[in-house]
């Protein structure tokens, strides 16, 4: 086997930036270098520029998927590999594929365009990365649903981030740009809100500077340079998440994930279940491992009557130097006579940081 493509990632902050054109762009630029390049699937969601941009760049036929009487149009992942070019334009990384195709995700199917040799330029927005989900829905108020693992954007080999301001993908909306009019005033009521686009923007600002701190690290730092992310790298860092089986521990788990990204640290995930329990909560168990390998982290599930002595034995275990966790709720009954968890995990834990993660959307419903 060949050495694997090169990966470029297009990212903004929300439809309608110029990701998908800008990937054009430079598909052509490469085209005209000699290069064999085919759009391997194009999504220009009715744009005209886009659309007339795609021209004069071969394309590989979509594929018609059938699934509960409906036809799909997919990418057909055969077909690029069959033809085999020197770089594939493979727009919209986060989609969801229809069932039947070979993989359910369509960054998988990426995966094996580039093991086969070839380079890919792909697009996606910041928000669909699965460590944001939270972040993204207490920004916006709209919960996005197709996401992808932050390791993909991690192992691409470029990040170009596709950047302009709020008020002038505002004004794009307006001109219909970006959606088609009877679209415009349902978005510009929701999503397209200039303060949405504001945070989104810094989200996507802050997510590629992060990885090209990320990479500059794995690279090695520069000669006699000193700085915290360096001494947090050689330290080794390692944080524990301890969660509950419930559906809004997820969003302590991104946030647990996002912190160890900045500190260069491995994520284990802890839940602590009674005695016998693990039968009921197996759904939701199921659910954080299934997230944990999303991102990348290690799951740990233990059974105690005693939450803390569990949470310090596995963190003594496993090297811990951080403890992230919810905010606990009031205590009720004779509960109120023990002492609260992160002062009993100080107290078993000298020597590891213990972080109260704060529930921002309590918070955000409180001010409505």
């Amino acid at each position: 086997m060949g050495a694997r493509g090169h990966h470029k990632v297009f990212l903004g902050m929300a439809a309608g930036v110029g990701k998908t054109y800008r990937m054009l762009q430079e598909g052509h630029a490469e085209l005209d270098a000699g290069r064999d390049v085919v759009i391997g699937y194009l999504e220009p969601h009715g744009r005209a520029d886009t659309e007339l941009l795609a021209v004069g760049l071969p394309q590989v036929a979509r594929r018609r998927l059938e699934h509960r009487g409906v036809t799909l149009a997919e990418m057909d992942l055969p077909g690029v590999l069959a033809r085999a070019p020197e770089l594939a334009l493979i727009d919209e990384l986060a989609h969801t594929n229809a069932p039947g195709a070979e993989h359910g995700k369509r960054h998988e199917d990426v995966a094996d365009v580039l093991a086969a040799g070839i380079d890919v330029f792909s697009s996606v927005n910041v928000q669909h990365l699965e460590s944001l989900n939270d972040q993204v829905a207490e920004l916006s108020g709209v919960r996005v649903r197709e996401t992808f693992p932050d390791s993909v954007l991690a192992a691409a080999d470029e990040v170009v981030l596709v950047d302009i301001t709020p008020p002038a993908l505002i004004e794009r909306l307006r001109n219909g740009k970006v959606y088609t009019p009877e679209r415009v005033p349902a978005a510009l009521n929701g999503f397209f809100r200039v303060e949405h686009l504001e945070a989104l923007r810094e989200v996507a600002l802050r997510q590629v500077a992060e990885g090209v701190e990320a990479k500059r690290l794995v690279r090695g730092p520069a000669p006699r340079r000193d700085d915290d992310a360096v001494l947090a790298q050689a330290v080794g860092e390692r944080l524990l998440a301890i969660v509950t089986p419930r559906p809004d521990s997820q969003r302590i788990v991104r946030r647990a994930w996002r912190s160890a990204q900045r500190l260069g640290a491995e994520l284990d995930v802890l839940t602590v279940l009674p005695p016998g329990g693990a039968a009921a909560d197996a759904e939701q168990v199921d659910a954080l491992r299934r997230l944990g390998s999303l991102l990348g982290s290690t799951v740990l599930v233990e059974e105690g009557d005693d939450v803390a002595e569990v949470v310090a034995r596995v963190a003594r275990e496993r090297g811990t130097t951080y403890v992230l966790m919810g905010m606990p709720a009031p205590a009720r009954g004779l509960g109120r006579l023990r002492a609260p968890l992160a002062d009993r995990l100080q107290r078993a834990l000298p020597g590891v940081d213990i972080r109260l993660v704060a529930d921002r959307s309590r918070r955000d419903r409180r001010r409505t």
